[in-house]
């Protein structure tokens, strides 16, 4: 009686030992280190490596460079080392690679390689990445301009009214005709049209006919906050997509977005998918045109040049066939050819848009122009009233013979690698900005930030078992022991489960979740010493009554840790923040309480007491 089988005793003492293996990163730290990582995908070079080793080598010959997958990670002693040589690689590398500050585990090589990794501390703890980013208000009230543009020809268009000339002019749009007749027939249709602006009509003086349209003042205050809260809602779905816990992004100011990620071990890739401004123009191909005169910039004025991949020219129509405002899904994958490419989603207007077209171009050539802004870097910093400018840098991806009507439905492919196809439907799924949005302050917050926390909650952790392990050894003596060993078991295993989980981060309520777990382990044991010392005094034999006090007290240790698992099940289903964290925690802090009081401790009395004549129990 009281005796596990080997296999059983085998299973938890791996158990254990597999979550003391997992919790053991956490005593190594942290070193300070620079991640460069190659824009949507662009793996490192031996060129770049040995740019990368130049740079290093002279200011710090002790810095630890490690290359892999294409990513480079050099690791520091110091900061203002490190600062000085990522300003050096931010010039040298260019605009297709991101030199990031990060934070690298100083897990050793043996560990990282069976997946261990330690524990993420969220941005109250350890810290974190902090971006602040500003929207680019000009930009987006362009962009909404050209769009109405667009719209305007369409709709004169299919009215069958001509039209001399549209063109911008700040935040009004001119359109020209050549006789009043026709402008009157327009003025109809463009007022009702477009409800949201002034729309008045004129002669000029040198004979044009001319319909203005301005955005009222209150649309435009409507389109500014709709440009933030898009591209704060469009920023969060990134952020979801990289799997970040706990993140915080907020608006501030007028056109300002705070994005905080705790706990992110990824920073490079974090400012590669948030700094971003991504979206994709298809152009019809002009294959009339002569490519030496377009490489000279010489082209028809209906047509301009763009460049591939490979800096060659392409001449595509201004018009722009569709936009990645119309994109509702992007994914990445693999053709018949085992190539890499990007399923993409239209909406329905989109569909209808790209269906029309395609109809009547069967047989022409396509072009997928790439569109991101970047900042203008500048020496003088009142240039601009302080605020960075932007360049649009476009490039075509891709150029593809229409085959047949497409619909809501069709794919990009010529993509270099997996890891390009990758990023981009990573930026096409979450959203085209509807301006473009630029890091303007990036801070990685140390662990300085939250050391109080930390110690705090060291504190209470600490103080907590030390009174726990006090009352157990002077009310329940040798089992009371034994039931220590368990709350350290217990300890330990959830540490370790928490650092084998992808994306899971430690917060102050998680510690506070952890308190929470460490008491109610110690719970089990009360319920199963109580049951013990009844069945004593019942007049049971020592084996028996510990049998049954195991026994009889399982169905309610489990009924009352399954309820409280539901209940925090539901808190991590519909909460957010530090709500989900200490969810998360008190779910896993419950099993692995189950686990070492019920089964952990049972097999440590079976060892002492197990198989043997037993006149007297110490509890």
């Amino acid at each position: 009686m009281n005796k596990y089988p080997l296999w059983g005793n085998l299973l938890i003492v791996f158990i254990l030992c597999m979550g003391a293996l997992y919790a053991l990163p956490n005593l190594y730290g942290e070193d300070l280190a620079i991640q460069i990582n190659g824009a949507r995908g662009i793996a490192l070079t031996q060129k770049e490596i040995t740019q990368i080793d130049e740079v290093v080598k002279p200011v710090c010959n002790t810095c630890n460079v490690e290359f892999e997958n294409g990513q480079a990670l050099i690791r520091f002693k110091d900061n203002d080392t490190r600062l000085k040589v990522k300003d050096t690689l931010s010039k040298n590398l260019g605009d297709n690679f991101i030199v990031a500050l990060n934070l690298a585990a100083a897990t050793p090589n043996w560990l990282r390689q069976i997946g261990g990794r330690p524990l993420k501390l969220g941005l109250d703890l350890r810290g974190g990445l902090h971006f602040l980013m500003e929207i680019d208000m000009a930009e987006a009230i362009k962009k909404i301009i050209n769009q109405d543009i667009q719209e305007i020809r369409t709709e004169l268009r299919q009215e069958k009214i001509r039209l001399s000339n549209v063109h911008a002019n700040g935040e009004t749009i001119e359109v020209a005709f050549r006789d009043a007749n026709t402008m009157n027939q327009a003025y109809d249709v463009l007022s009702k049209k477009f409800t949201n602006k002034v729309v008045t009509q004129e002669e000029k003086n040198n004979g044009a006919f001319v319909i203005t349209l301005t955005i009222k003042p209150e649309a435009l205050r409507d389109l500014k906050t709709s440009a933030v809260e898009q591209n704060i809602n469009i920023i969060r779905n990134r952020v979801n997509e990289l799997g970040v816990a706990e993140p915080l992004v907020q608006r501030q100011g007028a056109d300002r977005i705070i994005v905080e990620l705790p706990g992110i071990e990824d920073s490079a890739r974090a400012k590669e998918i948030l700094g971003a401004t991504a979206t994709l123009e298809f152009r019809l191909v002009d294959a009339s045109a002569d490519i030496q005169s377009a490489a000279s910039g010489i082209v028809a004025s209906g047509d301009e040049v763009l460049t591939d991949r490979d800096g060659r020219p392409v001449v595509v129509s201004k018009r722009v066939i569709l936009t990645g405002d119309h994109i509702i899904d992007a994914k990445s994958g693999m053709d018949e050819n085992s190539r890499p490419e990007v399923n993409i989603s239209l909406d329905a207007l989109g569909g209808s848009i790209i269906s029309d077209f395609t109809r009547d171009h069967i047989g022409s050539a396509m072009a997928t122009n790439f569109i991101e802004y970047k900042v203008v870097e500048s020496d003088d910093k009142t240039a601009n009233n302080g605020k960075p400018k932007f360049k649009k840098v476009e490039q075509i991806i891709n150029v593809a013979t229409i085959q047949s009507r497409l619909g809501t439905k069709f794919r990009i492919t010529g993509l270099d690698s997996t890891s390009e196809a990758h990023n981009l439907a990573l930026l096409l799924r979450a959203g085209a900005l509807i301006a473009p949005i630029q890091i303007v302050e990036e801070r990685n917050i140390g662990p300085s930030l939250g050391q109080q926390n930390i110690t705090n909650g060291i504190n209470a952790m600490l103080y907590g078992m030390i009174a726990l392990a006090i009352f157990m050894i002077i009310y329940y003596r040798v089992m009371g022991i034994i039931a220590n060993l368990a709350l350290l078991f217990n300890f330990v295993l959830l540490v370790g489960l928490m650092s084998m989980i992808p994306g899971a981060t430690m917060t102050l309520p998680g510690i506070a979740g952890i308190v929470l777990t460490i008491g109610m382990a110690v719970d089990a044991n009360v319920l199963i010493y109580e049951r013990i010392r009844e069945e004593i005094r019942a007049g049971r034999g020592i084996q028996q009554a510990i049998h049954l006090g195991y026994e009889r007290a399982f169905a309610t240790i489990f009924d009352s840790n399954l309820t409280t698992f539901f209940v925090a099940f539901i808190l991590f289903m519909v909460g957010t923040g530090a709500v989900k964290g200490f969810a998360l925690v008190l779910m896993i802090g419950l099993f692995s309480s189950v686990f070492t009081s019920v089964y952990a401790c049972r097999a440590i009395v079976n060892f002492l007491y197990g198989g043997r004549s037993v006149k007297k129990l110490s509890i």
